[in-house]
């Protein structure tokens, strides 16, 4: 595998069960090193794209090439590069987990790989519960298994399908420092999550898929930029005269309220305005979100 070599492109990809189409002919990219966003609401798609990714279900159309290999051609190749954490739980009834770490080790062909073991026992702090059964582990510390499992082999790409669902804030927190490490360690992160802000934040790129078609794929800040408007409050020390202009939302007692185009300056608008500044006493501003870009497209909160 080239260092330019896309870790995983997706081409023209449907995926029907009976009728029902889920897929509709998605098409991206994902870069080296990257990572990357799949957002969209539930029922999206993103799952079943995913599955197909990971070898799980059979395309009805189109392909999944990882590091250029088609993986209906080559899924033994797929599997050796590629770590993937589901959305679901698994139980591994009453084996712990260094021995499910260790077995999952043997399924590579890795059978010394007590210093990777430890690494991801230590920074998933799960060292001191290492000899626990899988039952008496939290349902963070499962989370926290699912991932090592997934890591356990060295991947180059690592699929994450709603790896903090359901997880408390400080588990959340350590697992997205978690992924910045691995992305600063060369590997490259597909990513879905319902907690946008959180993508925002992470995210290189995203693509956004609704009811199974791909709507758009960008920079994430640059289709925050594109798609979405900054508010500007206006706080003023005196009530105003009923003022006039295009781009007013709401005109309240001692404030003017307004919607401006990323691309427009406040003191452009504050030009327009024409305001004797003695008369302002505050200015608030709120920048534009993935959020708010996202329901731009979707037309519906995730």
């Amino acid at each position: 595998m080239s260092a330019d070599q896309s870790p995983l492109e997706i081409k023209g990809l449907r995926k029907s069960y009976g009728s029902f189409e889920a897929v509709k002919g998605v098409s991206f990219d994902v870069r080296p090193g990257e990572i990357f966003g799949l957002l969209g609401p539930n029922g999206a798609g993103k799952t079943s794209i995913i599955s197909v990714v990971v070898t799980l279900e059979r395309p009805s159309a189109g392909q999944a090439l990882v590091f250029g290999q088609d993986v209906q051609v080559n899924p033994r190749y797929t599997k050796s590069v590629i770590g993937y954490v589901p959305q679901e739980i698994i139980n591994h009834g009453f084996f712990n987990v260094e021995e499910i770490l260790s077995f999952y080790s043997g399924y590579f062909g890795k059978r010394k790989n007590q210093d990777r073991m430890e690494w991801i026992l230590q920074r998933l702090q799960l060292w001191e519960h290492r000899k626990k059964k899988v039952k008496q582990l939290s349902g963070g510390m499962k989370r926290r298994l699912l991932i090592a499992k997934a890591l356990v082999h060295e991947p180059k790409l690592l699929l994450l399908d709603e790896p903090t669902a359901g997880v408390d804030i400080e588990l959340r927190c350590s697992l997205w420092d978690f992924v910045v490490e691995l992305k600063k360690m060369g590997v490259t992160i597909l990513l879905t999550t319902h907690y946008l802000e959180e993508a925002e934040k992470l995210c290189d790129r995203v693509a956004i898929i609704h009811q199974g078609e791909l709507r758009c794929v960008g920079e994430t800040h640059g289709l925050i930029h594109e798609l979405t408007q900054r508010q500007v409050v206006v706080v003023l020390k005196s009530e105003l005269k009923p003022i006039r202009h295009p781009l007013l939302v709401a005109q309240r007692e001692h404030e003017l309220e307004f919607r401006l185009p990323a691309s427009m300056a406040v003191g452009e608008l504050l030009l327009e305005l024409g305001l004797d500044m003695a008369v302002v006493q505050d200015l608030r501003i709120s920048e534009g979100s993935l959020e708010d870009a996202f329901q731009c497209i979707v037309g519906e909160k995730s």
